[in-house]
């Protein structure tokens, strides 16, 4: 047989499961053995191990084993024992090669002094019929070992029996067969002691097949803890169920767990497993556990009633995973604090699991967490806060938030119109109330102000009747023992017609012609003046609607009173009357001084004319007497002056009336003498002579022309006067020679 398969029976027969397969093997030290056996206390110590080359995990083969074998290989050594173990085992490979019993059992069983044992047991024996009656092969003995060792002389185990089947009794000392020969191999051991703890041996014999099972027990002295078992992660709020353990279960002792949280009872069950895989009694314990259970001791307690009452315990520390816990903020801060101040503000909590690693506060700012949870916020607002912060570990806790309560000056101050709530007008009753936001403290004073200078106290402001005269800017001011704050300025506009209109002159009111002048109608009123109207000293409408009435250039005609007259939406009202008084200039003082002495010299030649006139005059009248024959020595020329339409008014019509021009009268004395010898006539002038008869006929012919004068002086018409021609027809009257006298003519123009 190859090592490989002895290695693997030899497991089998030691009721030890393998991993794998072996390829090869060789003698090591623990803990590298192919076999796998529960740790458990109490156990035998490893003494020594085979070593499986390809194996994964390994444990130990407990020293009793190998002494069972009549083995005790040496630490380290690196011999080979597959072949020893053939020779120095025969017996022990006779029923390993039976490979078809199998068992059912706990490995290990575990107790104390005065405790019992109870062990579940089940097995098969090998599936091989009787040849003589073909019958099913059953159980013919059971011998039950403690500690046994094998005997190579005698060829046959050695060792303490508890229990022996051929004897046919019930029980034998402390232990009871509960099984049968069929399947069953269940034991029970009554009032155990550490002396009971080793190998328990079983053999079984069925017929030519045999087997010894190995079943371990572990008595201890007193009972020991039992095992409480945690989720990994225990977090606040969650459901989550602790199992309290006890590798225990034996009918007819009756034991039960029981829970306690620090020095409370909790309410659990008590259950029991007995089977051949399992043998146990647990509580299991289902909570939600709080935050404050972070750190406190839980304990799972062993009670038997009717014992000794507590026989062990076993106590945990509960590891609750929260976020950070009543987690506050300090004010570091004097109080009171005021609006500017700089303020400090710690974040601190109780409890945390995991540790804070990170705060965070609210609201976020332009603040300095110059140390993790220590926030400074540089002239804090009056309206800052309120603020709370959070410690984080995986989670965050809030802190409840944190009112700085920071005094500030009144805010918000501004002046509102209460009554009325429209338009304001001249006499309307008019309410103004000051009002503020928010004041800390609240206790606040109010004041007046009208363009700057204090008007009153009071949070009101009222007038009965209103004028224009209480319109202006006005502002509240409200202040506290902090400060005081003022509002913006509300203007008081009060709607009123036209007043107090007057005229006044620019550049005053006396102005030299040809200059300018400017007329203003200065007025009160709102809204604005939307219309102007100018009258002048006969309440004449100058048809002028703007503000200003300009006169440029200023004549001395414009002289007089001027008023005016506005409008707005609300009515009409005029301003009296202003004189505007326009002296000559001098230029035109030296033209009208050189027009009066050229009047009075023309007054003068014409008072000269006029005698010279009336001395001709007396003369023809004399003359006319004399003259007989003649049809006419002389004549008067009309000439009717067309009249002119007078030039209209403007910027260049200057000038003065000229009273010299009129319809005229063109007078013309033709004296024809009749002979050389002058004759003196009746105005007492020499006498013209008489013409001589015997000179020819002429014709004598005179055109005259008229000046051109205009109407006014300065003044040139723009239509020139015609130009008429007289004429006359001249014949010589009576007979004679004409004196050689010279001949004269007189033109005279009479003003009518």
């Amino acid at each position: 047989m190859d090592p490989g398969r002895l290695a693997l029976r030899s497991c089998k027969a030691l009721n030890r499961p393998v991993l794998s397969r072996p390829q090869g093997w060789t003698a090591w030290p623990c803990p590298e053995p192919w076999c796998l056996m529960p740790t458990v206390p109490n156990t035998p110590p490893c003494f020594s191990s085979l070593s499986i080359s390809g194996l994964e995990s390994t444990s130990c083969v407990p020293e009793a084993a190998w002494r069972s074998l009549g083995l005790l290989p040496r630490r380290n050594s690196m011999h080979l024992l597959g072949p020893l173990l053939l020779l120095l085992v025969p017996e022990y490979l006779a029923f390993s090669d039976s490979e078809d019993w199998k068992f059912e059992h706990p490995k290990t069983l575990y107790a104390w002094e005065g405790a019992c044992i109870q062990i579940p047991c089940q097995y098969k024996i090998p599936e091989k019929r009787e040849p003589r009656n073909n019958k099913r092969k059953v159980l013919d003995d059971l011998t039950v070992y403690h500690n046994y060792t094998y005997d190579q002389t005698a060829k046959d185990f050695r060792g303490s029996i508890l229990y022996q089947m051929t004897k046919m009794k019930e029980f034998q000392g402390r232990i009871q067969f509960l099984g049968d020969d069929m399947s069953d191999c269940t034991l029970h051991i009554r009032s155990v002691n550490t002396q009971d703890s080793g190998v328990l041996g079983l053999r079984m014999i069925s017929g030519a097949d045999k087997w010894m099972e190995n079943i371990f027990l572990n008595v201890s002295k007193t009972a020991p803890p039992p095992l409480i078992q945690l989720p990994l992660e225990i977090r606040e709020s969650q459901e989550v169920t602790l199992t309290c353990l006890l590798n225990f279960s034996c009918v007819g002792y009756q034991i039960r767990l029981q829970w306690s949280l620090e020095s409370f009872q909790l309410l659990s069950v008590t259950s029991t497993t007995l089977t051949t895989k399992t043998v146990s009694t647990q509580s299991k314990l289902t909570m939600q556990p709080n935050w404050t259970h972070h750190g406190q001791n839980l304990t799972c307690q062993l009670w038997n009633d009717n014992a000794g009452g507590l026989l062990s315990y076993k106590t945990v520390q509960l590891d609750v995973k929260h976020a950070p816990k009543e987690v506050t903020i300090v004010l570091q801060n004097p109080t009171p604090i005021r609006e500017g101040d700089n303020v400090t503000l710690t974040c601190n909590y109780t409890s945390s699991n995991p540790r804070v690693i990170r705060y965070e506060w609210s609201p976020r700012g332009s603040w300095n967490e110059l140390v993790p949870g220590v926030l400074t916020i540089q002239k804090v607002s009056w309206n800052a806060g309120p603020f709370t912060c959070a410690a984080c570990n995986t989670w965050c806790s809030w802190a409840a938030p944190v009112n700085l309560h920071i005094k500030y000056a009144p805010k918000g101050v501004k002046v509102l119109s209460i009554i009325p709530h429209s338009e304001i007008h001249s006499g309307d009753r008019v309410l103004l109330q000051c009002n503020f936001s928010s004041s800390h403290p609240t206790d606040v004073r109010f004041f007046w102000k009208k363009n700057g200078i204090l008007l009153k106290e009071g949070r009101e402001l009222s007038f009965d009747s209103i004028s224009p005269e209480d319109a202006g800017s006005y502002n509240c001011l409200v202040n506290n023992s902090i400060g005081q704050s003022t509002s913006e300025t509300w203007m008081l506009q009060v709607l009123y017609a036209p007043r107090r209109l007057w005229v006044s002159m620019s550049p005053k009111d006396s102005v030299m012609e040809g200059k300018r002048a400017v007329l203003t109608c200065e007025s009160d009123a709102n809204p604005p003046i939307s219309q102007y109207t100018w009258f002048d000293w006969n309440n004449q409408n100058l048809h002028h609607y703007d503000q200003m009435l300009r006169l440029d250039p200023v004549k001395v005609e414009h002289s007089g009173a001027y008023w005016c007259q506005a409008a707005n939406q609300l009515g009409v009202g005029q301003s009296p009357p202003s004189t505007l008084t326009v002296y000559y200039s001098p230029e035109t003082i030296s033209r009208r001084v050189a027009l009066g002495v050229g009047l009075c010299l023309a007054i003068l030649l014409l008072a000269i004319w006029g005698v010279k006139f009336q001395q001709s005059w007396r003369r023809i009248q004399s003359q006319q007497g004399l003259q007989e024959n003649s049809s006419g020595q002389s004549f008067f020329v009309r000439n009717k002056k067309i009249r002119r339409a007078p030039l209209s008014e403007g910027p260049h019509s200057l000038g003065c009336y000229n009273p010299v021009m009129e319809d005229a009268i063109s007078y013309a004395v033709l004296n024809f003498p009749e002979n050389d010898t002058p004759r003196i006539g009746d105005a007492g002038t020499s006498e013209v002579p008489r013409l001589s008869l015997n000179r020819d006929n002429t014709v004598t012919y005179s055109v005259v022309h008229k000046r051109q004068v205009g109407d006014y002086e300065n003044v040139t018409p723009d239509v020139p006067e015609d130009e008429e021609i007289h004429y006359s027809e001249l014949v010589h009257f009576g007979a004679g020679g004409r004196p050689l006298d010279h001949e004269g003519v007189e033109y005279v123009t009479l003003k009518r």
